[in-house]
């Protein structure tokens, strides 16, 4: 567990693959209600995330809310065990939400899906949440799957990306090409990403960069090409 800024906290779930540990960066952020956590890991990864929780002084009844980034098994999978034991409020952007409550079939994934969780608000874009950090803007970020949103905290100049980008050995990359269903698409959202006065960045793989909008813009760039 790495808090970003006061009350923005990285959480760290790690699992053995063929090719070695692999880790995923879900996140937290305190509001005056609780603990809204973004993206809730790989289905059996509730614990380790509980332990993420513990480890930043909270527990899964100081949850009252979940965001999903996107509907990828890696964000999702675990949604159904988070809302049993929080009851918290399940928010995922309009493109998103058929994916994640069964309406539809996830895109990715080679295997039996996650269990279906309803979302109990769809998201457009551009809403904004108060929390303890200052406002936490929603922002469209469609490209790596759809209704993909990051989350932009301006006071702290904080992206929280998801998928939008990735990071190696503390550097900002682009999204993976591998798992990204539109690379154009991708590419215009990291555009818009270099929009905003950012110093540093969490990725959901890779972990957090202290890497700023220029970096945003060059990757953009480098995508268009």
């Amino acid at each position: 567990m790495e808090e970003l800024t006061d009350g923005v906290y990285a959480f760290t779930e790690t699992i053995e693959t063929e090719e070695g540990e692999r880790a995923f960066h879900p996140a937290a952020v305190e509001t005056e209600r609780g603990l809204l956590l973004l993206d809730a890991g790989l289905p059996g990864q509730a614990e380790a995330l509980g332990a993420e929780i513990e480890a930043a002084g909270f527990g899964w009844g100081d949850v009252w809310a979940v965001l999903i980034t996107h509907q990828d098994g890696d964000h999702a999978g675990a949604l159904a065990t988070v809302r049993e034991k929080t009851d918290a409020v399940v928010f995922a952007h309009e493109a998103c939400a058929p994916y994640v409550d069964g309406r539809d079939e996830p895109i990715k994934g080679d295997g039996e899906r996650y269990p279906p969780t309803p979302v109990d608000v769809e998201l457009v874009g551009e809403e904004t949440f108060g929390t303890t950090a200052g406002p936490m803007r929603v922002v469209y970020t469609p490209g790596h799957a759809p209704g993909h949103v990051s989350l932009y905290l301006p006071e702290e100049r904080l992206l929280l990306a998801a998928d939008a980008l990735t990071a190696a050995d503390g550097e900002l990359q682009g999204p993976s090409e591998q798992f990204s269903l539109d690379m154009a698409e991708a590419g215009q959202s990291v555009a818009r990403l270099a929009s905003l006065a950012v110093e540093g960045v969490l990725c959901y793989h890779g972990g957090f960069s202290r890497a700023d909008d220029d970096r945003i813009a060059a990757i953009g760039e480098s995508i268009e090409s």
